[in-house]
């Protein structure tokens, strides 16, 4: 039985201090959201996902003022493969398009649920450094690129 995780790999470095911030400020809004219930928070969050997970990624509003903020407290840079949270990025997107849906649908229970699971992952990737996209992330290959045979 194989016991190790693997993760998207792409030939691009990103400063996990920035990332980690990306997270703290993705929970924040968030957090803002579940208790203002303002919907353009959200649409906000999908649009910042959109540009993390492009080639668009430095006119990302968070990236910016992460990098900035990294920056002004002298962070150390500390440089890790992007694939991972490129990754983790497409599926924030698909979960803040999902909460914008559900919440403009009326469906807020399932607005709720869902804005719990993306602020416990941007909770994790900001606190802890985990990313939750690498542990996702076999699950959809296999389902994927698994080889028919």
């Amino acid at each position: 039985m194989k016991t190790y995780a693997f993760c998207p790999i792409s030939p691009h470095k990103i400063n996990e201090n920035v990332a980690r911030i990306n997270g703290a400020f993705t929970f924040l809004i968030l957090l803002a959201f579940v208790y203002s219930g303002w919907f353009w928070l959200i649409a906000f969050l999908a649009l910042d996902f959109l540009l993390r997970s492009t080639r668009l990624s430095p006119y990302s509003p968070i990236g910016i003022i992460s990098r900035q903020m990294v920056k002004q407290l002298s962070l150390p840079p500390r440089m890790i493969n992007a694939g991972p949270k490129i990754f983790a990025a497409r599926i924030g997107l698909l979960v803040s398009v999902a909460i914008l849906a559900t919440t403009i649908l009326q469906y807020p229970a399932t607005a709720i649920i869902l804005t719990s699971i993306l602020g416990l992952f941007s909770f994790l990737e900001a606190a802890f450094g985990i990313c939750v996209a690498c542990k996702i992330y076999p699950f959809v290959y296999n389902s994927l690129y698994k080889p028919q045979g």
